[in-house]
């Protein structure tokens, strides 16, 4: 059976690919700091698949924990790298942190692979790589503009150093997936988007306003050059975002990536903006959410959405799901999560 390290592997979009990775006849180990997410999901991953991955906690930036982890397993041929502080509000307010968590595990990473005589690693990327870009929809090949926060630089220098790696070292190969906006949950509801504090995101402040955790949902800016003023991005789905790590895996197993370095784009394909995200969720839900529009943040870009042309002709991939079948997946999770909290 083919074994896969899955970095972050109890975070949101981590848990979503080792449901995936477990499907496809993968062994998954799983490593997590825990930071930012809890053990319950592996009961989730438990639930749906019949298999209960391995478990390590530990912390991808200490570099002994790392190395204890591949000597126990006598090292991995094969990474998937989720593990990253990811917030572009927080990143704007303490860049060193995530300059020394995200790139450091990177690092420790690589060099661990590279001590065990090479592998792979699919890369979770960024669409804040390209800044705000000239021309929509963006390509794999868009120019970059001046990335917005510290979060997207951090993904901006992780790419620079996997391509300097892989230049520099043929046996390591690289896809990077650069997400646009991942949302949902899991249909049976076992797994989802767990947010531990304030959320900084909207489809979890949206869930957590509808259920009545928070009074108010805060849409920041609506002078933005867009249909309605609000902020556009690309929302799609995060199981169709976990089968393309699946894709991107097996593309590097079977040999067939066609550089030692790739990049594919995931998406839907389209934007929508926070205000059409707003009423199609209360359409779907039939609940109404209490909004109030405030200024602007720092770090958030105008508008981004994907040409996803490249991954559906290389990998196979496209999104199967509706927005609004991600939009009724999150608000399923939300609900489970809080009945089973007794709210």
């Amino acid at each position: 059976m083919k074994k896969v390290l899955l970095t972050g592997g109890t975070g949101f979009i981590g848990s979503h690919t080792a449901v995936e990775l477990i499907n496809s006849g993968y062994q998954v180990v799983i490593v997590d700091n825990l930071s930012n997410s809890t053990i319950d999901s592996l009961d989730g991953i438990e639930n749906i698949t019949g298999v209960r991955p391995e478990f390590v906690k530990a912390d991808c930036s200490v570099f002994s924990e790392m190395e204890s982890l591949f000597e126990k397993h006598g090292g991995f041929n094969s990474i998937i790298h989720f593990a990253a502080l990811k917030s572009v509000v927080e990143s704007v307010e303490k860049p060193l942190k995530y300059y020394n968590n995200n790139i450091i595990s990177l690092i420790y990473l690589i060099q661990l692979l590279q001590k065990g005589g090479g592998g792979n690693i699919v890369f979770s990327s960024s669409c804040t790589v390209y800044g705000q870009p000239e021309k929509l929809p963006v390509s794999e090949e868009s120019p970059y503009q001046p990335v917005a926060s510290p979060y997207g630089n951090t993904k901006k220098i992780s790419e620079d150093i996997l391509r300097d790696t892989v230049n520099s070292n043929k046996s390591i190969k690289v896809v990077a997936l650069r997400y646009f906006n991942p949302i949902g949950a899991h249909p049976s509801a076992e797994i989802g988007e767990l947010i531990i504090g304030k959320p900084l995101y909207l489809l979890p402040y949206i869930t957590q306003t509808a259920i009545g955790i928070r009074d108010k949902l805060q849409i920041f800016g609506n002078d933005y050059d867009s249909p309605d003023g609000t902020a556009i991005r690309d929302y799609f789905h995060v199981v169709d975002l976990a089968k393309a790590h699946v894709l991107a895996l097996d593309r590097l197993v079977e040999k067939k990536n066609k550089s030692g370095f790739e990049v594919f784009n995931l998406g839907a394909g389209k934007g929508s903006t926070v205000l059409e995200i707003v009423k199609a969720f209360e359409k779907v839900t039939g609940v109404k959410l209490n909004y109030e529009i405030v200024g602007r943040r720092a770090g958030d870009v105008e508008q981004v959405w994907a040409d996803t042309s490249l991954a559906q002709k290389e990998l196979g991939w496209q999104t199967e799901s509706t927005l609004e079948d991600a939009l009724l997946t999150a608000w399923n999770w939300e609900k489970r999560l809080r009945g089973k909290e007794g709210k």
